[in-house]
């Protein structure tokens, strides 16, 4: 009988030993730009020996894709980490009870603005949203410096945006329903539209309608203006509204996934996007804005210190986001 029991045992412990995850990888899910996203996991992955099995957005469904596949996993989560470009769908993940808290070591002298105040995310690197117009198409006094100068007649049809129901232009007109207000936000778009603004499919492609001047001017992020620079575009890059609202600021941001297969490997590679490393090889890679104090970035890329950003609530701009997505729909396709 004794036998028979141990016999017993030893095979529960072998069924639990062989159904337990042993496996030494991590699962990501990211928001942020492959091209720019891909190496940095590639390095984490030499330098930690943890296999990164990574999941992205396109650049069309920036945001979107990997963000409703979470939802979707929740009560059985495959990811351990979410990389996002912004810090409003973390936190709708976290409203849904799908993040976990972690606070990591490696971002301790990060501001707390940049912090989920319960620590279940937490951000870095920061893009900001900017103008950048044609040289060729507009004169130095014809520049736009408020965002609401787009809805003025001198600029029919010269102006594009991004399709507002993906990425950071989401995030952006989110934002600004926060700090105008539903009404005046509305009033803003309506204006916009009747003022035969260009929707195009992404940031890149206003990138490129404006470099090739099919519109004089349009709405992006600062990695998408740096890079055009860096390609020697004839282009010029305007942070807006810097005696009025502000320009928005939007740190990627990284959270840990709840009940996540590889917890203690997504862990290690938080820690690591979240070094001041990290943050340096993004300044020269991609334009980004380190958090990190002291951070050496390359010539031309911003200070945060040196830019007015727009006052927003994270969480309210999180909420508002969802409050708004039929209405972006409507005014997309109408």
């Amino acid at each position: 009988m004794k036998n028979i029991c141990l016999k017993i045992t030893f095979l529960i412990l072998l069924i639990m030993t062989g159904c337990s995850d042993n496996t030494n990888e991590v699962v990501v899910y990211t928001s942020f730009v492959e091209i720019f996203s891909e190496p940095f996991l590639k390095d984490f992955e030499k330098e930690s020996g943890i296999a990164v099995k990574a999941v992205y957005d396109t650049e069309e469904t920036k945001s979107t894709g990997v963000l409703n596949r979470l939802i979707a996993e929740k009560d059985n989560p495959q990811c351990d980490v979410f990389w996002s470009g912004d810090p409003v769908r973390t936190i709708v993940l976290k409203n849904k009870g799908i993040t976990s808290v972690y606070q990591s070591p490696a971002a301790n002298d990060i501001d707390p603005v940049f912090k989920d105040p319960e620590y279940h995310w937490t951000g870095f690197s920061a893009r900001a949203r900017v103008l950048i117009y044609n040289k060729t198409l507009l004169e130095q006094t014809d520049i736009p410096r408020s965002i609401f100068d787009l809805a003025k007649k001198q600029y029919k049809g010269k102006v594009a945006i991004a399709n507002p129901l993906f990425g950071t232009t989401t995030f952006h007109i989110a934002a600004l329903f926060t700090v105008l207000g539903d009404e005046k936000a509305k009033q803003f778009l309506s204006d916009l539209k009747n003022n035969d603004v260009v929707i195009a499919t992404s940031n890149g492609d206003v990138k490129k309608r404006v470099i090739k001047g099919e519109v004089a001017c349009g709405l992006t992020d600062t990695d998408d203006a740096f890079e055009a620079l860096k390609e020697g575009a004839d282009i010029g890059v305007v942070f807006l509204d810097q005696q009025e609202i502000g320009s928005l600021i939007m740190p990627n941001t990284v959270c840990l996934i709840k009940n996540s297969p590889h917890t203690v490997n997504g862990k290690k590679l938080i820690d690591y996007l979240l070094s001041i490393e990290t943050e340096a090889e993004l300044a020269k890679s991609c334009a980004q804005m380190p958090l990190h104090k002291g951070v050496k970035t390359p010539a031309g890329i911003p200070s945060l210190d040196d830019i007015i950003p727009m006052k927003i609530d994270y969480d309210k701009t999180s909420q508002k986001l969802e409050e708004i997505q039929n209405y972006l729909k409507e005014w997309a396709e109408n």
